[in-house]
């Protein structure tokens, strides 16, 4: 059974969406880590680097999914 176009490209918009705010979050993290790093922001900066690694493999796996069909 194939997914419904209609839903993957809702699902890609909201995740490309959820990617920006991330990856203009963690501009400024390292924003801040350039002038004051600290071992805190050191380690939410690799959270916000892993959430946006997941959301670039969604993003590509459903860009592939829809190219696909």
């Amino acid at each position: 059974m194939h997914p419904n176009p209609s839903n993957l490209l809702v699902e890609l918009e909201q995740l490309e969406r959820r990617e920006r705010e991330v990856s203009a979050f963690r501009k400024r993290l390292h924003d801040r880590l350039d002038s004051f790093p600290n071992a805190v922001t050191q380690a939410h900066e690799r959270q916000v680097s892993a959430e946006r690694r997941e959301l670039h493999v969604r993003i590509d796996e459903l860009r592939a999914t829809l190219h696909l069909q």
